[in-house]
């Protein structure tokens, strides 16, 4: 994942497991328990974060919510900069999502085009009752009027920033590190 240069490491491990524990706390505080919600993760990073929500829910409410995998390749606006030949992966909601309360969740919440296209792709799966979103970092500069109703850390940057989540699960790492982008990268 080299994307830029390093600046600093913005969480670790146990500040990973911290925030997850917490945002999934409050998924169900907030939805007065765990009826009708289906945690659904947006491909890549968003999946991992989804599957241990789905356990950390588990583990303290003794139910396992149902989860899903979104793929989101054919809903993104910029598409065509992306590649000529784009790799579409499966979506994959197990139960239907019609007047259900559906969690998605990411990695980075940044422009907000990412949360806009796996709404779109949520609304094409069926009509949920409602579409809720938690992100382990919101870095700002959005360019759409979405915000996430849980958020692991807060954190400002420039838009010369790269923010960059690295996964045990993707990654064989586990951290948040704050880059600065180098001149040759897009």
């Amino acid at each position: 994942m080299e994307l830029g240069t390093f600046k600093s490491k913005i969480i670790d491990a146990d500040g990973i497991r911290r925030a997850v524990t917490r945002i999934a706390h409050e998924i169900v505080e907030k939805n007065k328990g765990t009826d009708n919600l289906v945690l659904v993760g947006i491909r890549r990073r968003g999946v991992p974060l989804a599957e241990r929500i789905q356990q950390y829910i588990e583990e303290f409410e003794g139910v396992k919510v149902p989860l899903g995998i979104l793929d989101i390749t054919l809903y993104r606006d910029d598409l065509s900069t992306i590649d000529i030949h784009p790799v579409v992966h499966e979506t994959d909601i197990p139960v239907s999502i019609e007047g259900k309360t559906v969690v998605l969740i990411d990695d980075v919440l940044y422009t907000g085009r990412t949360a806009r296209a796996a709404l779109d792709a949520t609304m094409d799966l069926g009509r949920p009752g409602r579409i809720q979103l938690a992100v382990l970092v919101d870095r700002g500069h959005r360019e759409l009027p979405i915000r996430a109703d849980y958020v692991g850390k807060n954190l400002p940057t420039s838009k010369r920033e790269i923010v960059a989540v690295r996964l045990q699960e993707v990654d064989a790492e586990e951290d948040v590190l704050l880059l600065e982008r180098d001149d040759n990268t897009n």
